[in-house]
């Protein structure tokens, strides 16, 4: 016999999503965040601490006279997620709890590999490593790669050192090897997440990661845009601007390494271009076409987007900041009215697998709600929701 969720039901869960996203905090704050009644909140804590999802977090400190209020919190053994940024140079792991504290990180090289075998043994052996502090189950991985992303399982475009893991081929070996469910991200998306997460007040934005290869994200209302089709963020396929190069051929580290490199510069790495010599004409005019296709990126998003705020995060963004001024002086010749850009300070291969924590903790808060509100119809009376 199944039954739908009650109000009690209901109340239950709102509690619980105002612990996950606030804990530690006393009874008093969960009866102002939610509306509901002392006697309401105080039987749903009671119920959660049975299930398992809330603990004691130790006493508030009082001063004069007044009853010290017990902190309510996440326990650890409710379990833990981790975030992956999986990079062509650097691979970042970061677990954390159900709160979304962390508990452990490590950023390591990326080794080469030549099948997705290979990388999903090496993966989910530093994502073990990794949590091995943790308390509780594996609830939830989101790998983030420099390639789009479909369905959270495919690879397309990856960058060109990492075309082994075009296709689910990575998304099945992880998975098989892992007792958690397992997604993939593009890096644009866990980077744009990590920013939205750490500010609420932003609406709609976008960002280019300008690493390895270029790769977009946006966000309306706070919330991620998705596409369709793989087609949605590719924008490196489009046209700069200059000449018969494409967006990514000039906003992508390996793109415009090789651009340099044909018009003269002696580069080994892409980095010499803000760490070199100032005054050569080639690279002035490398600079120049650089420019050039910021601004038809940043164009192209403000004409169909309309977002308040363009984000640049990746390998070349000291490389923006340089040109900046001129951007922002073309936009304002060719726009109405140009969005602000900023560009993000990121520490590598750790931003990214923060912004993917994120992304398991919804997916995994999510799940933990909807056990709560299908356990009445799932379990006899005294017996914890299954999650």
């Amino acid at each position: 016999m199944t039954s739908n969720p009650t109000s009690r039901d209901y109340n239950k869960a709102s509690v619980l999503e105002v612990v996950l996203s606030r804990a530690p905090l006393t009874r008093n704050e969960v009866i102002e965040l939610t509306g509901l009644s002392k006697a309401t909140v105080s039987r749903a804590v009671e119920e959660l601490r049975a299930d398992g999802f809330v603990a004691d977090g130790g006493v508030d400190a009082v001063t004069g006279r007044g009853r010290r209020s017990t902190y309510l919190d996440v326990p650890g053994t409710t379990g833990h997620v981790a975030g992956v940024s999986f990079g062509v140079v650097t691979t970042g792991v970061l677990v954390a709890d159900l709160r979304g504290r962390e508990v452990h990180h490590v950023v390591v090289p990326t080794p080469n590999h030549d099948e997705a075998g290979a990388a999903a043994e090496w993966l989910a052996g530093l994502i073990g490593e990794t949590a091995a502090a943790a308390r509780g189950p594996l609830r939830q991985i989101v790998v983030a790669v420099p390639g789009l992303v479909r369905d959270g399982t495919e690879i397309f475009g990856p960058a060109r050192s990492m075309k082994i893991f075009t296709g689910s081929g990575l998304h099945r070996a992880v998975a098989d090897l892992v007792d958690a469910p397992v997604l993939l991200d593009s890096d644009a998306n866990a980077s744009l997440l990590g920013i939205l997460a750490e500010d609420a007040g932003i609406r709609n934005a976008a960002l280019f990661n300008v690493s390895s290869v270029l790769n977009f994200a946006g966000c309306t209302d706070h919330e991620l845009a998705r596409g369709r089709t793989p087609a949605f963020g590719g924008i490196g396929v489009l046209c700069a601007g200059v000449g018969q190069e494409t967006l990514d051929g000039l906003m992508s580290a390996r793109g415009l390494l090789k651009f340099a490199r044909g018009r003269g510069l002696e580069l080994t790495r892409v980095e010499e271009l803000w760490r070199g010599r100032r005054d050569d004409a080639a690279r002035a005019g490398v600079l120049d076409a650089f420019t050039t296709a910021i601004v038809t990126a940043t164009s192209a998003v403000a004409v169909t987007l309309d977002p308040e705020t363009v984000y640049f995060a990746g390998r070349l963004c000291p490389l923006v900041e340089e040109v900046l001024p001129e951007v922002r002086s073309r936009l304002d010749r060719i726009l109405p009215a140009a969005p602000e850009i900023k560009t993000v300070t990121q520490e590598v291969g750790l931003s990214t697998a923060r912004g993917a924590v994120f992304a398991c903790l919804a997916l995994a808060q999510d799940r933990l709600r909807d056990a709560v509100l299908g356990a009445r119809s799932q379990r006899a009376e005294h017996s914890a929701p299954a999650f």
